[in-house]
């Protein structure tokens, strides 16, 4: 079982910048591929950033593009989520999330494609 465990979250002013972290215990995650998702208040989960178990592939949603960026250290088996230029439409909680994820676009994007997720780290970007 993969239980995974986020971290970096804050209050940031528009602009800003953080950086997310997760860190799965009880086992390595390097040959998973990791997903982002975030959900804000009266909202559905949405996909934010993938990377894939080798870090060779990411994928973004369009509004993050240019902002954000994923990377992986599976040497520190760790994933991050660096945001930059942030603003207050990306205040939401953010979920780390764990699967074996098939390459294509409507699959990346898909809470369901991920068995495995963290409890969540807030992200509030004030205006």
């Amino acid at each position: 079982q993969v239980q995974l465990v986020e971290s970096g979250g804050g209050l940031v002013q528009a602009g800003g910048s953080l950086r997310l972290s997760c860190a799965p215990s009880g086992r390595t995650f390097t040959t998973y591929d990791m997903g982002w998702f975030r959900q804000a208040p009266g909202k559905e989960r949405e996909f934010v950033a993938a990377i894939s178990w080798s870090g060779g592939a990411t994928y973004y949603r369009d509004s993050v593009k240019g902002r954000f960026t994923i990377s992986r250290d599976n040497a520190g088996n760790t994933v991050y989520l660096q945001m930059n230029s942030l603003k207050p439409e990306d205040t939401a909680v953010y979920y780390c999330a764990a699967g074996a994820v098939q390459w294509h676009t409507p699959v990346i994007v898909s809470t369901a494609s991920y068995p495995y997720w963290g409890q969540g780290t807030q992200v509030t970007v004030s205006s």
